[in-house]
């Protein structure tokens, strides 16, 4: 194998590996992502923010990948907090994305 052949097989290795070592928990999996339509008979527990490596030397990584990503981190952080729910309150800009948690099951209980 050539440099440029090597080089190419490390960068696509690289951007695969970024989403290994996020991983969705149990309680995570229990939070549901809804729009801010959808919310209104919910109670908002408050705000995540979160971030993501966004490029790889230099290269800016799959849109679809740093999504998934905040969404996972978003979910967990939401069941941390104890809540059900999560809206995304920003686009992604650069790795980074907001979301509002919110306690929609039993939200006064």
């Amino acid at each position: 194998m050539n440099i440029k052949t090597l080089t190419l097989l490390g960068l696509a290795l690289s951007l695969g590996a970024c989403a290994a070592g996020i991983k969705l928990t149990d309680e995570g999996k229990k939070v549901r992502v809804l729009e801010p339509s959808e919310v209104a008979s919910c109670r908002e527990i408050g705000k995540t923010n979160n971030s993501v490596t966004w490029t790889v030397v230099g290269i800016e990584r799959p849109e679809d990948a740093i999504a998934k990503e905040l969404r996972i981190i978003a979910s967990n952080s939401a069941a941390n907090m104890g809540g059900d729910t999560i809206v995304p309150l920003t686009v992604i800009d650069k790795g980074q994305q907001t979301f509002v948690v919110y306690k929609c099951v039993n939200p006064d209980g």
